[in-house]
């Protein structure tokens, strides 16, 4: 499907874009219709994502261009280094719990966090400077489309933990209400063309204006500048609450739009290939880490808290709140309350919307003509 283009307005002084109604416009039924078609017809072995976008900032990760980075330099072995997406929060919890335990040394692994720089993890990856990456399924299917060699090993988010916001106290009180007001959002390619798809599945024409805030978006939604965002309900969600601002939320699967993995664990497929060992070792003592946040959610935070320390001195009620709403919310497990797990209908699910609405793009910025193998952006094989 083509997205029609944006037409420049201003608001507030900041430069918007108007999203017209478009005239190929085709239901979210079709949309999710022809994902399941690409999900009979793909593979079915079972093998890494904010609402449609991404929680913090990492945008959709191209290729290294030449030249933008250090040339690679192998781990040692046993050794891993681990990008991160943003600065530390609770969709990290798990691996910093396992650091402060000795797991990863009992597993003979060897862990570098790294922390969030200017290139994003799915960039470090593909250019080998990282054996493994905080990801999303959407950056993880982006990556891929470009050529990038990367496998999510576990999900760290089993569903969704985004969802359209609103302030609670306003008029707003369904999606079609949302037809003709000001989104905050934050240039994600997606970020349209999921709120136009959860729109008219409520009967509305999906036209609104489109202000790219980035983190701003919540403050402009706070202050009435805005009328609705996407806040990560987890973290954005739980500060909001903290700080008594009461949101109103529209959850994308309410609305018939594919539920995906939010947050996942994606690592070289090179890497993984010539140290399966180190690769699996890895992964457990970092599921143990996360099964003990399950159990212990306000012990987990406790370490986050005290593995990177002043990193939360603003806020210290945050990662407690956070690490229990994901809990409570049941985002870290399946429904055999197991931790990474991953199925090939949900990553074909959403992955196909993001091909059907002509978002994928190879090495050379040209649209796919074919959907990806969706059965080779994720493996349950290192999982315990």
């Amino acid at each position: 499907m083509r997205l029609d283009a944006a037409v420049p307005v201003s608001w507030g002084g900041i430069v918007l874009n108007r999203t017209p109604r478009s005239s190929l416009v085709k239901s979210f039924r079709l949309l999710l219709a022809a994902a399941l078609v690409v999900a009979a017809c793909g593979p079915s072995n079972q093998g890494p994502s904010a609402p449609a976008v991404s929680s913090g900032p990492s945008a959709p990760s191209p290729l290294p261009p030449s030249g933008s980075i250090a040339p690679s330099i192998p781990a040692a072995q046993g050794s891993v280094r681990l990008a991160l997406d943003w600065t530390p929060n609770t969709n990290h919890t798990g691996f910093f719990v396992s650091r402060a335990k000795g797991w990863y040394r009992e597993a003979g692994i060897d862990l570098q966090i790294l922390p969030y720089a200017s290139a994003t993890p799915e960039t470090l990856l593909a250019a080998h400077q990282a054996e493994c990456g905080i990801s999303f399924q959407d950056s993880m299917t982006f990556a891929v489309a470009k050529g990038a060699d990367i496998v999510s090993v576990a999900a760290i988010l089993q569903k969704t933990a985004s969802a359209i916001g609103v302030l609670a106290d306003g008029p707003i009180q369904r999606p079609k209400d949302l037809d003709g007001k000001t989104y905050a959002g934050f240039g994600y390619p997606n970020e349209v063309p999921t709120l136009k798809s959860v729109i008219e599945a409520d009967g509305g024409t999906g036209d609104f204006t489109v202000a790219t805030l980035d983190a701003a978006a919540y403050e402009a939604l706070y202050s009435r500048r805005a009328d609705f965002t996407i806040p990560f309900t987890a973290w954005e969600g739980v500060e909001a609450e903290l700080r008594g601002i009461k949101l109103r939320y529209f959850q994308f699967a309410d609305y018939g739009f594919p539920e995906f993995y939010q947050v996942v664990l994606a690592c070289d497929r090179q890497w993984l290939a010539k140290e399966p060992e180190a690769g699996k070792r890895f992964v457990a003592a970092t599921v143990r880490g996360f099964q003990l946040a399950v159990d212990d959610p306000e012990a987990a935070a406790g370490l986050l808290v005290s593995e990177n320390p002043g990193v939360f001195d603003a806020n210290k009620e945050l990662p407690p709140a956070s690490q229990r709403f994901l809990v409570d919310g049941d985002y870290l497990v399946d429904a055999n309350r197991r931790f990474g797990a991953q199925t090939l209908e949900r990553w074909t699910d959403y992955s196909a919307f993001l091909y059907e609405q002509g978002l994928l793009a190879d090495a050379k910025g040209k649209p796919l003509t074919a959907p990806l193998d969706y059965g080779r952006l994720f493996t349950n094989d290192f999982l315990p």
